[in-house]
């Protein structure tokens, strides 16, 4: 089946909502030469910003995890979760081309779980749609974002205010 991102997508499932428990996920990472999953539960009482994108090797999912990365990347009692159906090989190649390490880049190819569970995943194409969700401390969808087409940037000046809410922090 063909499908053109350039006309409007259908997602398989209805995205999660604001004021929704986070459902549960488990996610395929690359330690060194280990494939390990990294799980939802994994990250506790902190809170979650978990971006989402169809593949780290184009230019638009390469600003948005490199954005968020210098914004957020080391902010104590927050974790930045990317999240894509890329191999972990990709994302592995990636964080050695731009320097980047202690970053979680999770992998959904396996069975596609985690995008049909939060609403991103692009029928007949089994691509997660750009997207950002951020989860607090007990696991409730606290601010959900969809981009306004698959290759548009996210809002992050609605990302941040969300975030810093959360942090208890001005802008």
């Amino acid at each position: 089946m063909k499908v053109d991102l350039t006309k409007p997508i259908t997602l398989e499932t209805k995205p999660i909502i604001v004021g929704q428990q986070a459902p549960e996920f488990c996610l395929a990472k690359l330690d060194g030469r280990i494939i390990d999953d990294v799980c939802l539960k994994d990250f506790g009482n902190s809170i979650k910003v978990i971006s989402c994108f169809p593949s780290i090797d184009t230019g638009v999912c390469d600003l948005q995890t490199k954005k968020l990365h210098e914004e957020y990347g080391n902010v104590e009692g927050l974790y930045l979760l990317n999240v894509s159906a890329d191999l972990v090989f990709a994302f592995n190649k990636w964080c050695g081309a731009n320097n980047i390490k202690n970053i979680f880049m999770l992998s959904d190819y396996r069975d596609h779980k985690f995008a049909k569970d939060y609403g991103v995943n692009i029928l007949h194409a089994n691509i997660i749609y750009r997207s950002v969700f951020v989860i607090d401390q007990q696991n409730t969808v606290r601010y959900a974002q969809l981009a306004k087409g698959v290759s548009e940037p996210l809002d992050f000046y609605s990302i941040k205010q969300a975030i810093n809410k959360l942090l208890d922090k001005d802008i």
